[in-house]
């Protein structure tokens, strides 16, 4: 009886120890789908809530800005239809257009149904990491309260690591020399020739969503896009879609200035429809028009 207890304890033991080993190689696979969207990268301090070697399915990173901190991309739903969204593409001078991205994610956490069966919401809420960084001390999620409020460190906000006008900086009347309202500013030394520019281009010829939302500040208004050949019927149709729900004026083209590099004119170029919406103020985030143009887009492109 003895020798029985013995081998009995011994084979508990093995079965035992062989258990431990094979769900410890095993958890390294787990895919978990919610993600942290602190999007504190980069040069920043790492997403926490976070676990190492998991897989987020939620959000990629298309690539780095010229100070090295990520560029990321939050996705919602699943299609072959993708809709994308971009904000913060000057950074720190228009942070609204970084927190009214981040309203819209908050809102697709809530509102799943929001996004039909087929359709793909892709999200990038701060195109310009190192111009927001220079305002808010981050490239994450923040509080309005967070905003340094001094203009001169704003104005310094709009342009990337490089100091380049990343919306002077894309393959549409492209040149080094640009112009923001009666400023002189960089295009970069090329039309891509700045990573953050190079990322979207990379991720739009891969992807090549059905339509883009591209968020500025501050002209309260909806924007159509052209590169020369005319606005598309379809770019034509989101504005109109977009500008009668959230109650933004609706322009076929931005004509206050002479404007050289502009990305939503790329993207026309490219055939992808693409509007922009300028924000009422530097200050505000519209959300309840924006949410209305929003919810009236993704019904558009549910039918």
């Amino acid at each position: 009886m003895t020798k029985k207890l013995i081998i009995g304890a011994v084979i508990v033991v093995l079965v035992g120890v062989g258990a431990y080993f094979l769900f410890r190689n095993s958890s390294k696979d787990v895919v978990i789908i919610p993600g942290d969207e602190s999007g504190a990268t980069g040069t920043d301090q790492p997403p926490t809530g976070g676990t190492p070697g998991v897989v987020d399915k939620t959000k990629t990173v298309i690539g780095q800005s010229a100070g090295g901190r990520d560029i990321l991309a939050y996705h919602y739903g699943e299609g072959a239809k993708e809709i994308l969204f971009v904000g913060g593409i000057h950074g720190g001078y228009e942070w609204n257009t970084a927190l009214v991205a981040y309203e819209m994610m908050d809102f697709l956490k809530m509102n799943p149904t929001a996004i039909a069966s087929g359709t793909k919401v892709t999200v990038i809420p701060v195109l310009n990491p190192d111009g927001l960084a220079k305002v808010v001390s981050s490239t994450g999620k923040f509080a309005k309260a967070d905003v340094n409020t001094s203009q001169t460190v704003q104005v310094s906000g709009r342009f990337n690591g490089n100091n380049v006008d990343l919306n002077r900086n894309f393959d549409c009347d492209w040149q080094t020399k640009a112009v923001w309202q009666d400023k002189t500013v960089s295009g970069g030394s090329a039309a891509f020739s700045e990573p953050e520019a190079q990322a979207i281009k990379t991720y739009v010829e891969t992807k090549r969503p059905v339509a883009a939302v591209v968020w500025n500040s501050s002209a309260n208004g909806v924007f159509a896009s052209n590169c020369h050949a005319g606005v598309l019927p379809e770019t034509l149709t989101i504005a109109n879609v977009y500008g009668k729900a959230s109650g933004y004026k609706v322009y076929k083209e931005f004509n206050f200035y002479e404007i050289t590099g502009d990305m939503v004119n790329w993207l026309a170029k490219q055939g992808i429809p693409a509007i922009s919406v300028l924000l009422a103020t530097h200050e505000d985030t519209d959300w309840t028009k924006n949410e209305a143009g929003i919810k009236a887009l993704l019904s558009h492109y549910a039918k």
